[in-house]
């Protein structure tokens, strides 16, 4: 006997009725789960975020991400070369500028030889085209009050001007082998400004994955410990990162990103904000991405150690539920463990 019923605006269809149709029937063998399974997590689903330090050699923990380290520009292609061998397709750089290198206008960004571009270098003179490369464009690594760009007097974040110069930090990173120019730093505009500045460059094809809805959130600590930023920022960012009580103003900035030339879209952070991962992907029907942050990573990693759960059912459970909300890939600290344990 067939019936239907409403769910919300969509009708489905209802097929039988117990004990007919016994659902648990297909549950009751790991096989039987494998060849039902919906939703299916792979490396290839995985982006794996390294933070990159000055120096020769250096391997250093981040305290508040454990498991997390800095890594000097010549260990950097030794994971690059590792993140091949588990099947993950994509690295994102974060650097850890030192301090006497900031400055109130983050000079350091448009720099040819600073750590991001070393570091870019690199990975492509160990890997070629063999992994991508993704780089952060925003101005909170290099400047010394820690905002995403230029203040002014009153430490309110300028929009145009900003945009200015992150047109020349992405140039900057393209011209050094980037891949995909990631801007996470919610200045207005500033997607198309850089589209058109990388196809007048001759770079027409760098991706661009805009940070579209990226949210004023109190997740992202241990990021700001691991690129130096924390005891540097003054204020908060809420003038420009997103109220994490709008969900309608996400479709905005992600329809606008879209119609300047992003190629992808990411929302930041992830578990707290899959409602609007499955409310892009339903709307748009584009390449979402989602960054568990380093709040979320070092939830797991502390519930793990205090023995609330199993670190392994944890690290895979969490990305599969954003395969689920509708992403293409995650931006994961656990990246390389969950490629192990896909593996």
């Amino acid at each position: 006997m067939l019936r239907r019923r409403q769910a919300g605006t969509k009708t489905t269809r209802m097929t039988g009725q117990f004990p007919a149709t016994r659902l648990r029937r297909t549950r009751a063998t790991a096989w039987s789960r494998a060849l039902f399974r919906e939703t299916v997590l792979t490396p290839a689903d995985l982006i794996w975020p390294l933070f990159v330090t000055e120096g020769s050699g250096v391997e250093d923990p981040i305290g508040s991400l454990p498991g997390v380290s800095r890594w000097s520009v010549d260990l950097i292609a030794a994971r690059a070369k590792e993140a091949v061998a588990l099947g993950i397709p994509c690295l994102a750089l974060f650097p850890n500028t030192q301090a006497d290198r900031r400055s109130d206008d983050g000079r350091e960004a448009l720099n040819p030889d600073n750590l991001m571009c070393r570091a870019i270098r690199a990975i492509k003179d160990a890997c070629g085209d063999q992994i991508g490369v993704l780089t952060d464009v925003a101005l909170d690594p290099y400047t010394s009050h820690g905002q995403d760009g230029l203040v002014d007097g009153a430490g309110y974040v300028l929009n145009d001007p900003t945009v200015e110069v992150l047109i020349g930090q992405s140039l900057n990173q393209a011209a050094a082998g980037a891949d995909v120019i990631a801007p996470s730093d919610m200045m207005d505009g500033r997607i198309g400004a850089i589209r058109d500045a990388l196809e007048e460059a001759g770079h027409a094809n760098v991706q661009i994955m805009s940070y579209a809805a990226k949210y004023a959130s109190a997740f992202y600590g241990p990021f700001r410990d691991a690129v130096g930023s924390r005891g540097l920022l003054k204020g908060d960012k809420k003038t420009y990162q997103m109220d994490p009580a709008n969900s309608e103003e996400a479709l905005r900035e992600v329809e606008m990103d879209l119609a300047e030339g992003a190629d992808s879209v990411m929302v930041k952070p992830g578990l707290p904000y899959l409602d609007i991962v499955r409310r892009v992907k339903e709307t748009f029907e584009v390449p979402v991405f989602a960054y568990q942050v380093s709040g979320e990573y070092a939830m797991i990693e502390h519930a793990a150690a205090a023995g609330a759960g199993d670190r392994d059912a944890l690290v895979l459970e969490t990305l599969l539920a954003f395969k689920r909300a509708g992403c293409s890939g995650v931006l994961t600290y656990h990246a390389a463990h969950a490629a192990r344990l896909i593996g």
